[in-house]
């Protein structure tokens, strides 16, 4: 029997800075709903990658004074870039795509030239309002306060030649497609959609642009360069090798089941992709499924804001598989939700600690106990079986399918929400088995202990089956400690009760979730967060040069001189003064105070040549005069303020004016 395909992908992410934690939630959805489906048989094919062009990534890269090629690499190719941190989330992409590959870049121009062929691009002049961090263009009515609708930023200027697909022509197939099918999903993103676009009246797209350079050429018009969504959108397309000879298997896996993305750009994937589709004569994806976002405070992550939470941190203080579920777990994944730290702990320490954690760690440890990690033939059945093991058993029989339901309308959260049902059943039944009570008399109570436990065991099997796409790594742990070997962690079996061999070998192994200790852990992570948000910060920063012109006469009235330090002693009571005694050639000794203590031992300045202005008015400082101002050079480095003394050839004599 041919396996059924499933294709599965996530939005392809803007590499302009580090991902971020929301990021990962869809990744990590996309991951766990591909690993359920590989799970169940499907041949599953499961795409991820990077949208790279535009005039963002353009402006950044010559901030960074690099190529926007050299750019990009950094963040997905380089060390903790876009690869690493899918590898450290155990992320089980079958491809990556870069819309820098050069496949890929090959299909989007045949691409764009089938349509402007066939008379659904055509050229004109664009003239309205430009977002830059989201690469949209808008009209004036379009605006919410004069800012981007999307993002609420301010929007720019912009009139520049370009080409327009025409999306307007299929906005009635558009307003079809979404009012009568299930084609966008969850159904309140479809009342959205045509509400804020349809409705209105769908306008024409601009898809070149010729003010900036970084993108992929239109191989007719050398000037343009393939605007953002053409560019973007088709990789769900080529990436299977569509237009080209990188791959083969478009046939196989096109249409799409479902492009997880998230909310912000469901526009994008549920208007003017399909559209572009209609126009090239190919089929549509099956679903679009536009979650949440996690929100920081009230407010939605941002790179450009900088109210992210780095998932680095997260998982290698807590472990990557607690982080994924506490993900897949806490927020409905069409809904947003306030993500936090206390939260995470919250829930790692009560589900995965308390919960399941308890379940394994109890049951294993008894079968250890009364046992010796082997449970006797015949533990299966039972002679005099109470309500609460039909309870159980009942509950472990029928949680696959509950499970199947949930995740098949992907709702990851519910489908996790009733396996620890189940778990929470499984340790209440412990409660009512009273095991410790039933070995004080093994010669009575043994066949009945055995088949305690041996529910139990089974169904932690069940559940560690279902848990497997969220967890992969801690559900392989337990079912070592359990004894379920490869036979009894398949789909198939998770619907059988009594799959688990009566003798298998029980182990108790290490605590899989150990307990948190929430106010040790928070200030922890405060730590690491304020080590990782300094060392973001820009190696070097200089502040800006002034604007405002200075004559001539004004800059001369500053007598700048050389001068040597004959002393140089910290000032009492004070942690930043430093009290200097200058040889400034006139004779007489000059004293100046400056606050360098931070940055220069003062024993280390004498004898030095430095440079100073003498003509300054005297001050009071700590009650000591100082007449005069050494000059410094300062700058930024990772936030922290750096000083250096201008020092200079201790061959130039005291009192050498400079000019």
């Amino acid at each position: 029997m041919e396996q059924k395909k499933f294709y599965i992908t996530t939005p392809i992410y803007y590499p302009s800075d580090k991902l971020h934690i929301g990021h990962t939630y869809c990744t990590v959805a996309t991951d766990a709903m591909a690993r359920y489906k590989r799970l169940t048989g499907c041949d599953v094919m499961f795409l991820t990658g990077t949208d790279e062009h535009g005039q963002k990534i353009e402006d950044k890269a010559k901030e960074a004074g690099v190529s926007p090629k050299e750019f990009v690499d950094r963040i997905v190719e380089g060390p903790k870039g876009v690869k690493d941190l899918w590898k450290l989330m155990n992320i089980s992409n079958d491809r990556f795509i870069r819309t820098t590959d050069d496949y890929h870049m090959e299909s989007v121009q045949k691409i764009f030239k089938k349509m402007y062929e066939k008379g659904d691009i055509y050229k004109g002049t664009y003239k309205g309002k430009y977002c830059k961090p989201c690469e949209s263009f808008w009209t004036e009515s379009q605006l919410v306060d004069g800012k981007c609708p999307d993002c609420g930023r301010e929007v720019q200027d912009a009139e520049e030649e370009a080409y327009f697909f025409r999306l307007s022509k299929y906005a009635d197939r558009i307003r079809d497609l979404l009012e009568n099918t299930d084609f966008l999903q969850p159904r309140s993103r479809v009342n959205e959609m045509v509400k804020n676009f349809i409705d209105p009246g769908l306008e024409d797209l601009c898809v070149s642009r010729t003010s900036f350079t970084w993108g992929i050429p239109v191989d007719f018009d050398p000037g343009h360069v393939v605007y953002v969504w053409v560019d973007a959108l088709f990789n769900y397309t080529t990436a299977l090798g569509f237009l080209n000879d990188k791959y083969h298997d478009y046939d196989k896996y096109w249409p799409a089941d479902v492009h997880f993305v998230g909310k912000e750009i469901v526009r994008f994937h549920s208007i003017i992709w399909p559209a572009m589709l209609m126009s090239m004569e190919m089929p549509l994806p099956k679903h679009v499924f536009g979650h949440g976002w996690l929100l920081l405070d009230g407010g939605k992550m941002s790179k450009s804001k900088g109210n992210v939470v780095d998932p680095y941190i997260l998982a290698e203080k807590f472990g990557v598989d607690a982080l994924r579920f506490f993900l897949m777990r806490t927020f409905p994944f069409g809904s947003d939700g306030n993500f936090s730290n206390e939260l995470l702990i919250q829930t790692i320490n009560t589900d995965l600690a308390n919960d399941l954690g308890n379940l394994v760690s109890r049951t294993t440890a008894m079968a250890g106990k009364y046992f010796g990690g082997k449970l006797p033939e015949g533990c299966r059945s039972c002679s005099a079986p109470e309500s609460f093991d039909a309870d159980l058993i009942a509950m472990a029989s029928g949680l696959r399918a509950k499970y199947e339901n949930a995740m098949e309308t992907f709702a990851p959260h519910k489908a996790l929400d009733e396996v620890f049902h189940v778990i929470q059943r499984a340790n209440k039944y412990i409660d009512e088995t009273a095991p410790w009570a039933l070995a004080k008399d093994m010669e009575k109570n043994s066949a009945r202990l055995a088949h305690v436990l041996y529910n139990l065991l089974e169904t932690t099997r069940i559940c560690g089956i279902l848990l497997s796409p969220f967890m992969p790594e801690s559900c392989d742990k337990l079912f070592a400690q359990i004894g379920a070997g490869a036979d009894v962690r398949t789909w198939d079996s998770a619907a059988a009760w009594g799959s688990l061999p009566e003798d298998a070998a029980v182990t108790k192994g290490e605590n899989l979730f150990p307990r948190i200790d929430t106010e040790k852990a928070l200030t922890e992570l405060e730590e690491l967060e304020a080590a990782a948000r300094k060392a973001a910060l820009p190696a070097v920063e200089v502040e800006p040069q002034l604007t405002e012109k200075v004559d001539f006469d004004t800059f001369c009235k500053s007598d700048f001189r050389v001068v040597k330090v004959k002393s140089c002693e910290a000032v009492k009571k004070s942690e930043k003064l430093l009290k200097f005694i200058l040889d400034d050639g006139t004779g007489t000794d000059r004293q100046i105070l400056s606050g360098i203590h931070k940055f220069y031992e003062p024993e280390d300045l004498v004898g030095k040549t430095l440079v100073a202005i003498v003509n300054l008015p005297p001050r009071k400082m700590m009650g000591l005069e100082s007449n005069g101002m050494l000059i410094s050079a300062v700058h930024t480095e990772h936030g922290e303020e750096k000083l250096h003394l201008l020092m200079v050839d201790d061959a130039i004599p005291a009192g050498a004016k400079l000019c």
